[in-house]
Parts: C-alpha cells; structure tokens; sequence
C-alpha cells in the first residue's frame, strides 16, 4: 500500500513527477480520458492535479475556449471547451502551450477541473475535488490535508 502523503508536506516551488497510476475522466458519458502516463504537479497545501498526454485523450471533442491564465511557476494556461453532440462544457480542461522550463515535459498535456467532470479516478478511487472554485487538485485517499481553498481552513483560502 503506498504511504499517505502530506500536502503540507509538498514543495514550493511546485515538483513535477511521473506518475504511473491508471487515471481515467469521464464527463457527458463518455470517458474522455484513459492514461497510466500522468504528471502529476505537487504544491504545498494542494492536492495534486493531474496532467495527461493528448494522446490519451478525446481530444477531437476539445475546441479551443476563451480566455488564459498565468501561473507564476508554470507559465500562461489555454483553456479547452469540451463539446459532445449538443452539450458543452466550458473551460473546465487547460493545458500550457509553452510552459516554463521548469516545466517544459507539460508542453501540450491536458489537466482536467474535476468538480467540473462527471467523475475522475486514480486507480479506480474516485476523485474528490479540492475545494474552491479555482483549484483543481485531485484529492484520493493518498493524500492528506488541509487543503488549500477549504473554507473549514480559511487561513488556507
């Protein structure tokens, strides 16, 4: 069994890892994401979040969506649409074209707001979304809090 890992415990700057674990997105009923090729991104106080290489992913049913945002370790974020027949859903994946060098190896990988999809799983446990409506880590039973944007831990938020 893997050791329980501390989010209080991650580094800042943010570490970048492999990750071999089956992840898998579903959203509209249809799995939009199936990979055991993950990065993950570790940042103190944040459960980690989940980036997967578009060759494991739907990516016909992404169109580019609006706006951008800036992560200072990572560099300028793209947002995805994603469309399945009639239904959208906006913004809820992203991706950075042209990361920092620190993190060069996302370049292209897909990252996915999981209280946004019809459900996430690490090794068939399902996701539990980190809370706050701007935060995207993945919370499983791997991980221990608190966790940043938890409003029981406003001195976090």
């Amino acid at each position: 069994m893997t050791q329980p890992e501390r989010v209080a415990d991650y580094p800042r700057p943010p570490r970048l890892e492999a990750s071999e674990e089956h992840v898998r997105v579903q959203a509209f009923g249809i799995v939009l994401a199936d990979s055991r090729r993950a990065l993950r991104v570790l940042e103190t106080f944040h459960p980690p979040t989940y980036y997967l290489p578009p060759e494991d992913v739907r990516t016909d049913l992404l169109l580019p969506g609006p706006g951008r945002s800036f992560c200072e370790w990572k560099g300028v974020a793209r947002y995805w649409d994603l469309l399945v027949g009639d239904q959208r859903l906006s913004g809820a994946i992203w991706s950075y074209p042209e990361p920092t060098a620190a993190f060069a190896a996302l370049a292209g990988w897909l990252a996915f707001y999981p209280a946004a999809m019809e459900g996430c799983w690490v090794n068939d446990e399902r996701v539990q979304p980190q809370p706050g409506r701007f935060y995207a880590g993945w919370i499983t039973s791997r991980v221990q809090g608190p966790f940043k944007g938890d409003p029981l831990h406003p001195e976090l938020i």
